[in-house]
């Protein structure tokens, strides 16, 4: 929906609010690609002399000490003179393209660094580039500068089809990888469940500590107390017993309500349909919660308990802060994808804004590659979406 309405306000697009004009024959666009192509001849003698000479001198000399660093360094001017290129051809032929990451060398010191650059795919991308301009360059200079000066009338035609050759190559060699920039997520993902997992694990300690941890102390010294009176007050002794018996449940329940929390056994003995279910019958909203779950299989462990946990926490909010009379829960796979949906016909205005619950559930879901999406108006209803990938379970896993 957001990419249909962001293409209706383009100015020209159907539906939009105005009309396309037709582009000037003579206009900026084709006075900017004949500079483009001008000055690529220029561009590519620089940077291939630089890339050719740096980098062959470099490997003449990579069995001495000097070598290797001699061709990091050009292969870092070689991204120097990309960063620039990329300049040149946003400013020129309107085609903006993104910068790679900054490089991150993997070991600390100047050999780490060395390292880095010499396994920099995108340095060698941009001499690759440099290395092709120069030919292609003195091409398009010549063609452009013959046009200009006998072929007044083809000109526009001529050289916007050499820049759309230009466009094609910059935006091939010199814009970030397809594999870095998944590298890339994929680093921001880890990162995120690594944090997840340490907060998790804090909880625990806490819960343990502030829990049945102080339930047990409390259990040992009033059995101690006992055992000391059992001789004196045989009475006195039974009292603090019994009293002892029911910290041992208290403490029992305590446990069992963090080991739901870490792995529920309903969700590793029967499935998510039994679990969901079970978490339905514990929210307290007045019209209760209808679940439909709708898989032909069992997904993999770790997808069944992300979607358990999103499902439970989604309905927790419910319960806390959307004042609704009923929901559902919808559970359902559709082709590789494991789709969850809650809807509530509460308050609505629910929001991913940074350091909420919602964002920390969306943070978590997208680390596995999975989508979360809100729709939440004020006034409600509300309703949450979330994709996750279907991985199926291992024949020798239950």
């Amino acid at each position: 929906m957001e990419g249909q309405q962001r293409l209706a306000d383009k100015p020209g697009s159907p539906g939009g609010g105005g009309t396309a004009q037709p582009r000037p024959l003579y206009g900026a666009q084709t006075w900017g690609a004949v500079a483009y192509l001008l000055l690529s001849f220029p561009v590519g003698l620089v940077g291939f002399v630089f890339t050719v000479v740096v980098l062959s001198v470099g490997l003449g000399l990579a069995v001495t000490v000097v070598g290797l660093p001699l061709m990091a360094l050009g292969l870092l001017g070689c991204r120097a003179l990309a960063t620039m290129e990329r300049a040149r051809t946003g400013k020129l032929l309107g085609e903006r393209i993104p910068d790679p990451e900054p490089l991150s060398p993997r070991r600390p010191g100047p050999a780490g660094r060395v390292l880095a650059l010499l396994a920099d795919g995108q340095g060698w991308r941009a001499a690759l580039y440099f290395t092709v301009l120069l030919p292609w360059g003195v091409f398009t200079f010549a063609v452009t500068l013959a046009v200009l000066i006998v072929g007044w009338p083809v000109l526009p035609w001529v050289v916007h089809s050499l820049a759309a050759v230009n466009r094609m190559l910059a935006t091939s060699l010199l814009s970030p990888s397809s594999l870095s920039e998944r590298v890339r997520e994929l680093e921001d993902d880890r990162g995120t469940v690594v944090d997840t997992a340490a907060a998790d694990l804090r909880r625990i300690e806490r819960d343990l500590h502030d829990g049945a941890q102080a339930r047990l102390v409390a259990l040992a010294m009033d059995l101690g107390l006992a055992k000391e009176k059992l001789t004196e007050d045989p009475e006195a002794a039974a009292a603090m017993v019994d009293a002892a018996h029911g910290e041992v449940k208290l403490a029992l329940q305590e446990l069992r309500d963090l080991a739901r929390g870490i792995h529920p056994a309903i969700l590793t003995d029967r499935g998510l349909d039994a679990a969901l279910s079970s978490v339905a019958t514990r929210c307290t909203i007045p019209g209760g919660v209808r679940v439909t779950v709708s898989l032909p299989t069992r997904p993999a462990s770790a997808i069944e308990g992300i979607a358990y946990f999103t499902a439970t926490e989604l309905l927790t909010n419910i319960s806390k802060h959307s004042h609704a009379h009923t929901a559902t829960l919808d559970l359902w796979r559709t082709d590789d994808r494991l789709m969850l949906q809650v809807h509530d016909d509460g308050n609505g205005g629910a929001q991913e804004h940074p350091g909420s619950g919602l964002a920390g559930l969306a943070d978590r879901i997208r680390a596995v590659d999975g989508v979360f999406l809100i729709h939440s108006p004020h006034g409600g209803p509300t309703t949450i979406t979330v994709e996750l990938p279907w991985h199926t379970r291992s024949a020798g896993r239950s």
